[in-house]
């Protein structure tokens, strides 16, 4: 049996070209680097906008690398059992994230060592998939906005993301009309509250906000209320119908799996890294087909791409959708020493010709 005979980390930090807000000004990136008893190598990472980068790495350096030695090489069986050890310091956050760092390193290590991609190794269900143009963007001025609208449509994307929550909700639907103004009545619309709204607040916002069709309402309230979404999903169902999408701050398979079950959430937005990696992953989104949900992966394009292009659909639900925030893709940030593995061009992505994940960190 290969066993994972070492695993090695660093930190990168990777200044973004326009802040994402007045405290997030770089992402942390923590390369990995593991090497399997056959002697063959895979590079992965974890990741974390600003906060948390240096406890991740700590979480590798002292809490994994050494536990991880031994264990099956193989994609996934060792998945478990770390989960396990590292489960006395929390089910997920800090943990998963980096657990991601290991599995990623494991997958491309498999990849390459088959002589293919990532692709490849889990079977390829598509040759493209829809990209959709988002930024992080509540705190832009109107003009700013409308001319990342602009953008947008110039790009050839056919589905756009626009933040709201701010204190007055006629603020929000004042600079959703602009955008809709722009993008037409063709292209989709997603908001995104990012957990800013209670229940009441979010049921009057989107009766409000209902007024330019949006095409999904994301993270309307706090992540970790379950209760609170499966009503705002009741609600919104007997009213204007938007779909309820939750994901990028639920960190298990069982908390997926327990949103999926309550009907609380109609999309589930699964973030690679912060769910603990590729195998994760690939557990959620069969979760997600088995429910009749759509998965959209969250954030990292590079990556999500690819993996966008291997997912099962449910019967009835939309395919995959890959979000590409501008200014803040791996490429685009000069983070990689080779080209981006996956392009994004007149509103699809593709893969680029590529080993393993092919996402080596400068």
């Amino acid at each position: 049996m290969t066993t994972i005979a070492g695993l090695h980390s660093r930190l990168v930090r990777v200044p973004l070209t326009r802040p994402w807000g007045a405290d997030v000004t770089s992402i942390g990136v923590i390369a990995t680097r593991v090497v399997r008893s056959d002697g063959a190598e895979g590079w992965g990472f974890s990741w974390t906008p600003q906060i948390g980068a240096e406890a991740v790495q700590a979480l590798l350096q002292h809490d994994i690398a050494a536990t991880a030695v031994g264990r099956p090489a193989a994609p996934g069986q060792a998945w478990q059992g770390m989960w396990e050890h590292l489960h006395e310091a929390g089910g997920g956050g800090l943990t998963t994230i980096a657990l991601a760092g290991l599995d990623l390193a494991l997958w491309d290590a498999a990849a390459r060592a088959a002589g293919g991609s990532l692709t490849d190794l889990i079977g390829r269900r598509r040759c493209a998939v829809r990209a959709y143009g988002s930024g992080v963007n509540l705190h832009y001025p109107l003009e700013d906005l409308v001319a990342q609208a602009q953008r947008w449509v110039a790009a050839g994307f056919d589905a756009v993301k626009v933040k709201v929550g701010k204190p007055d909700v006629a603020e929000d639907l004042e600079r959703l009309r602009a955008v809709r103004e722009v993008i037409g009545p063709d292209r989709a619309l997603m908001i995104d509250a990012n957990q800013r709204w209670d229940l009441d607040r979010a049921t009057r916002a989107l009766d409000a906000l209902a007024a330019v069709t949006p095409a999904w309402i994301e993270e309307p309230l706090r992540a970790d209320d379950l209760a609170g979404h499966t009503e705002l999903a009741r609600r919104l169902a007997a009213s204007s119908g938007v779909p309820i999408a939750v994901g990028e701050n639920l960190h298990t398979g069982y908390r997926f799996a327990e949103y999926l079950r309550a009907g609380a959430a109609q999309i589930v937005q699964p973030n690679i890294v912060r769910v603990g990696g590729i195998t994760p992953f690939l557990r959620i989104a069969d979760l997600a087909a088995g429910h009749g949900a759509a998965l959209h992966p969250h954030l990292l394009p590079e990556l999500s791409g690819q993996l966008a292009l291997c997912l099962p659909t449910a019967p009835g639900a939309a395919e995959p959708l890959v979000e590409d925030v501008e200014d803040a893709g791996f490429g685009a940030l000069g983070a990689l020493e080779g080209p981006s593995p996956v392009a994004i061009a007149g509103g699809r992505a593709t893969e680029v010709a590529h080993d393993g994940l092919g996402l080596r960190l400068r």
